[in-house]
């Protein structure tokens, strides 16, 4: 039997365990199964809270897309994270570091209920986010569309279109590039002023989301570099407002997070 928590970063949805024991090891089936929104729990990404192999590091972040696939970054993710681990009374202290593929994150929570996460420092090149070109530029012509790209602990591809009402089709492309070797998430943003955007993300191995926490970095980072955005953008998207920081260096990410409900589930009684 495995005892989960149900949350949500403004629609962007997450199953969150407790595995700090060591206890819990789910195959690439078996979560594919839990995502299952007919048949199993559903969830865009499931997260696993575990012990940090690293000293003075309060917990480890492991995080699963729905197909199964694991990443190393999930901005939403980590704002649940933080609330989850307060909730359940797994520590007492604020801010929080955790260990992720990516690094070390710091998530604070504040006053209302809000949390703050530093995520980390954007990488540039095109060897780490992969994108297949020899040199770095502020943006690339990718399947004939102009992008910006760059790695948040996961890669980005970054349009910035007038209307983005219609987007399927220009993601699916971006996705299926051979540009992207590892594939990416496809962020869709519309400036609206120098402090705020609009934005819509299609994720790899998910598909479309309410709110892409590491996809509204990217797009915010990306508009800075390009003259177009202040430091501090307010980021619209389809499951409400977040609010991102980049200073040059690392870059913020503040919003809310949902507890849904808790449940358990007999993975044996999963649909095969």
């Amino acid at each position: 039997m495995i005892y989960f928590t149900k949350m949500h970063g403004l629609g962007n949805d997450f199953v969150i365990i407790d595995n700090i024991d060591g206890d819990v090891s789910l195959s690439t089936e078996e979560i594919r199964k839990l995502s299952d929104r007919r048949f199993g729990i559903g969830f865009d990404q499931l997260l696993m809270v575990e012990s940090s192999s690293y000293k003075g590091v309060d917990f480890r972040y492991v995080i699963f897309n729905a197909d199964g696939s694991e990443v190393s970054q999930c901005g939403n993710g980590a704002r649940c994270f933080a609330l989850y681990i307060q909730k359940k009374n797994l520590s007492y202290k604020n801010p929080l570091s955790v260990e992720t593929n990516n690094g070390i994150m710091v998530l604070t929570v504040n006053n209302d209920n809000s949390v703050r996460v530093e995520m980390g420092k954007p990488n540039f090149l095109p060897s780490i986010i992969p994108l297949k070109t020899n040199e770095e530029s502020n943006e690339y012509l990718v399947e004939g569309f102009k992008v910006g790209s760059l790695s948040i602990g996961n890669p980005h591809a970054v349009l910035i279109l007038d209307d983005i009402s219609d987007i399927d089709s220009t993601a699916l492309k971006i996705q299926s590039s051979n540009d992207f070797p590892e594939g990416v998430n496809v962020g869709f943003m519309k400036v609206i002023s120098k402090d705020e955007i609009q934005l819509r993300v299609v994720e790899r191995g998910v598909g479309e989301t309410l709110a892409c926490g590491s996809g509204a970095c990217a797009a915010v980072i990306h508009g800075i570099r390009l003259g177009l955005l202040n430091s501090k953008v307010k980021v619209r998207l389809n499951g409400g407002n977040a609010m991102v920081e980049y200073d040059g260096k690392k870059v913020y990410l503040t919003g809310p997070g949902e507890f849904v409900y808790e449940g358990s589930i007999n993975l044996r009684s999963a649909p095969s």
